[in-house]
């Protein structure tokens, strides 16, 4: 069949359409293939002739700025400090042996730090573009003498860093923590490695807030991109995108405070809390003996572990929330809350105590062996009887004590951000026959009754537990108040469920304490008024004979404990003290607590006029004795002692 002129017109007008789209799209690929090519010639003429001439780009991490920790104040307890080192990196050195001889004439290199930088160098663990410091805290003439000779020292390079410093020392190494460069058995530990713990001698916590906060300070780095030559020699930087820093912590702690807790209870192994009684905040956490963290951030010497290791002291520990003790008698208003929340006794009832009880076929003693007579509630806690609460125990028993315990705070750990927290202990029936596969026995409840057997608390503990005596609220401590400027929320403490008339029963034993002529620690009263202390001594054995604590070696004696609370018609701090192997808690713990709760009242050394006037002369030496910070708690803040 014969094509008609037409329809021979209409193809040839298709193929045209065609031939056109075709050769437009090759003309438009032709344009961009030849801009591309102009663009690679001209603009980037440079570049890929340097690279030409076996130069390299190389891209690094930056390290960020680690977050800065400070106190409620604004004081700052940790920050950055430069620091001047070298590096090099394994895949830019040419000869090792000869740059590390040139480093020896240069900076006095020694050779024990020359055969570092060659394991560390040839470890599997280096990978070949990550650099190896050779030297750190240079100072600036070795600095910029190692510099001025880069060209003679391929696959060197200075570096300006920032390093971890505490201006104050021991005062919060147990607390705020330190830091210390990434370890390898470190990044073995992590599930997920962020690529900024691959920064040569990047910083992490390693106790304290320092670690639990870690994600919040550490930052986010930064990447620069440089040339290199075939030396190893830096030509130019490229790009840089700077890190972000870490966030900034504002704590609860005051250093003039914790300052003065540790010079306080300096030359003893101890500890002590004090915490706002309305919000829980923790001002001040002390434990002794202890050490400066400056020295584990550069690097401590293995004479100086080793003595912190064999101090029978046990400087490494915090005490404050690591150390777990028998609270002796300051477990006692547990005991007594439990037994008149049960209606097994009225605040009124007495109970004879003729220095024992025969329970089971033992003897259970009171510290008093020759007996205090008819007690109540007030004047059991004011002479401290063991009596009365062997009596309360068998009644309410030992699930009734335990309840309240926790209802007070005991068990727990609050969920501060400190690490290796202990729980303690608040004993019942289903623990001792979990833990010890028996039966609990009624010996057990006398014990637990008065602080001993198998009940354990710490420090933070007792300061938790006497401050919702002291409200009637469940208060739950607070270690953090902002993050980069944003407060913190304070936990709402509600009301503890416990009746206010045994609450106001306990509380009037407490003060009597401190304030009846017959009271434990009526030596450590406070006289000044509007600041009258309520509290409670304790003495708990570490042995399961009674000892005298003059006649056995210092381990072997009791533990010194006292808690409180002040002022007391309107509470604003409770106070706990622990000194282990201190003997009384009315002699060793007791006269600290008061200094302690004096100087958070008065933000500075107390005034002589607080303490009773005959204990003044003996006072006033010891205050001006102790070895206060001159510059942030010392001779500047004394109000007229």
């Amino acid at each position: 069949m014969r094509r008609s002129p037409a329809d021979t017109a209409e193809s040839a007008r298709k193929i045209s359409r065609r031939a056109l789209f075709l050769g437009g799209t090759q003309l438009a690929f032709m344009g961009v293939l030849g801009l591309r090519m102009r663009f690679m010639q001209v603009d980037q003429a440079e570049e890929f002739r340097l690279l030409a001439d076996e130069n390299r780009l190389k891209v690094r991490l930056l390290p960020p700025a680690r977050g800065l920790l400070y106190d409620r104040n604004g004081v700052i307890l940790a920050e950055n400090e430069q620091t001047f080192r070298i590096v090099i990196r394994k895949e830019d050195a040419a000869d090792l042996d000869v740059v590390l001889e040139k480093l020896e004439k240069l900076i006095g290199l020694t050779p024990d730090e020359q055969e570092r930088v060659r394991k560390t160098v040839k470890s599997r663990d280096t990978g070949p573009s990550v650099p190896v410091t050779i030297a750190d805290r240079l100072t600036w003439e070795a600095f910029s003498t190692v510099a001025a000779n880069g060209p003679a020292l391929p696959g060197v390079s200075p570096e300006v860093g920032l390093t971890r410093f505490y201006p104050f020392r021991d005062d919060f190494v147990h607390t705020v923590g330190y830091v210390r460069p990434v370890t390898r058995d470190k990044l073995d530990q992590m599930d997920v490695v962020d690529p900024i713990y691959r920064i040569p001698d990047f910083q992490i916590g390693l106790t304290g807030v320092e670690t639990k906060l870690e994600d919040l300070l550490k930052g986010r780095a930064g990447t620069l991109r440089v040339e290199q030559n075939v030396h190893g020699r830096t030509i130019r930087e490229l790009d840089r995108q700077e890190g972000v820093a870490g966030s900034n912590i504002q704590l609860t702690f005051d250093q003039k405070v914790q300052n003065f807790v540790q010079a306080r209870l300096d030359g003893e192994s101890a500890a002590a809390v004090i915490m706002e009684v309305r919000t829980g905040d923790v001002i001040a956490a002390g434990s002794t003996p202890a050490f400066d963290p400056n020295k584990f951030v550069r690097g401590i010497s293995g004479a100086d572990y080793k003595a912190l290791l064999e101090n029978i002291y046990r400087p490494l520990p915090s005490k404050s929330v690591q150390g777990a003790y028998p609270p002796g008698s300051t477990f006692k208003m547990v005991t007594a809350l439990a037994a008149l929340e049960a209606g097994v006794v009225t605040p009124d009832e007495t109970v004879r105590c003729t220095g024992h009880v025969e329970v089971g076929g033992r003897r259970f003693h009171c510290w008093k062996r020759a007996g205090h007579g008819n007690v109540n509630l007030i004047g059991s806690l004011r002479h401290s009887c063991d009596v009365y609460y062997y009596e309360l125990a068998q009644r309410a028993g030992i699930e009734k004590i335990a309840d309240m315990g926790r209802r007070l705070g005991l068990g727990d750990d609050y969920g501060l951000p400190l690490p290796g927290m202990s729980t303690g202990l608040m004993p019942d029936k289903q623990w001792k026959r979990e833990k010890r596969g028996a039966d609990w026995v009624i010996g057990d409840s006398l014990n637990a009754a008065i602080g001993q057997g198998f009940v354990l608390t710490t420090p933070m503990q007792l300061a938790v537990m006497t401050s919702r005596l002291a409200t009637g609220r469940a208060i739950t401590p607070r270690l953090v108040k902002t993050i980069d400027g944003i407060e913190q929320p304070i936990q709402d403490a509600g009301p503890l469920d416990i009746n206010e008339n045994m609450l106001r029963a306990v509380r009037t034993g407490m003060y009597e304490v401190l304030n009846s002529s017959r009271g434990t620690a009526y030596r450590s009263r406070i006289v000044e008024d509007g600041m009258h202390m309520a509290g409670k001594t304790g003495t708990s054995q570490t042995r399961n004979v009674v000892v005298n604590n003059n006649n056995v070696p210092w381990e072997e004696r009791d533990h010194a404990l006292f808690v409180s609370f002040a002022p007391y018609d309107d509470p604003k701090y409770a106070v706990s003290v622990v000194v282990e192997h201190g003997g009384g808690g009315s002699t060793a713990a007791a006269p600290i607590a008061r200094d302690l709760m004096l100087f958070a009242l008065h933000g500075a050394v107390p005034p002589l006029a607080s303490y009773p006037q005959s204990q003044r002369g003996t006072i006033k030496n010891r205050l001006e004795a102790l070895p206060l910070r001159p510059d942030d708690g010392g001779a500047s803040t004394r109000s007229n002692a």
